[in-house]
């Protein structure tokens, strides 16, 4: 955890809320949303810590965090905490369908159509080569506590290419802005939903279609990633004896569409996460307000 938890979280008495915040921009959006309504409409205080996705689990476990809002699939921790120790509760469905895949930039599938099929990149790892890619193609990955399986898939389907950590979600999007600036081609880790497509047009390379179980294995794994319906969870005892806190977290339910509009204006626009918030939750009652009930 990169910031200490707050002395409130599951404090007896206190009106407070605690969420965890994961370091992408959508997870970030959620958190504003919920964070404003909950201190505007209901009063509460809301704190947040920042936390990868798999700590997170644990301060959720422990009622150091009351919150998860964007889990993008977690199958362990939910079998150790939701099935067998019970201290996490599923708060449902976020409303938003979240998809890993492999992209480069549009311009560039449109001069090579070819390269958007997974097996054809080795054709083009000399074009896609970078100083940090040791004489291989580059593909950028974002942050190494991201869902990834992208090591052990360059290495099962033969591919001539080095995985490169960005270091974080904002690095890698500055590398992919200065590479579409200059139009240079690029071999990308990316997901949706993601604001960034809005700005610089990508196009998935196809890997070998997902199937059920294609992934338990992460060594052996040969196959895209799923689509997955984004999940919330809460600890237990706050779902119990958190109110209409936890009731407007498990009613919480919006669209891809509606968390792009805040995810740019945090993100793009450069607006805080509480301003961008309260210009979504002003021009968007009749969403929010089903929350609440």
């Amino acid at each position: 955890m990169t910031r200490q938890p707050s002395p409130y979280a599951n404090a007896k008495g206190a009106k407070t809320v605690t969420l965890s915040v994961q370091s992408w921009v959508g997870a970030q959006a959620n958190v504003a949303v919920a964070q404003y309504l909950l201190e505007h409409e209901l009063g509460y205080r809301v704190d947040t810590v920042q936390v990868d996705e798999v700590p997170a689990w644990d301060a959720l476990s422990q009622g150091r965090v009351d919150a998860i809002l964007e889990d993008w699939g977690h199958p362990e921790q939910e079998q150790r905490y939701v099935k067998d120790k019970k201290t996490i509760e599923a708060a449902g469905d976020l409303g938003v369908t979240g998809h890993i895949g492999w992209y480069v930039p549009t311009y560039f599938a449109k001069q090579h159509p070819d390269v958007t099929d997974w097996k054809n990149l080795n054709k083009y790892a000399d074009q896609l080569r970078t100083p940090e890619s040791g004489g291989k193609g580059q593909l950028l990955d974002g942050s190494p506590s991201y869902v990834t399986n992208d090591k052990a898939l360059v290495k099962n389907l033969k591919l001539d290419y080095q995985v490169v950590f960005a270091g974080s979600e904002a690095a890698q999007i500055t590398q992919m802005k200065q590479f579409a600036k200059q139009k240079k081609p690029y071999l990308t880790y990316w997901y949706q939903p993601q604001w960034l497509f809005e700005k610089v047009p990508m196009t998935e390379v196809k890997l070998p279609a997902y199937r059920e179980g294609c992934d338990k294995d992460t060594q052996k794994i040969t196959c895209a990633y799923p689509q997955t319906p984004l999940q919330k969870y809460l600890n237990a005892d706050f779902a119990k004896s958190g109110g209409k806190a936890a009731a407007l977290l498990k009613h919480m339910k919006w669209t891809t569409k509606e968390q792009n509009e805040v995810s740019l204006m945090i993100a793009d626009r450069k607006m805080s996460p509480q301003d961008a918030a309260e210009k979504w939750v002003d021009e968007n009652r009749a969403t929010w307000e089903k929350w609440l009930k």
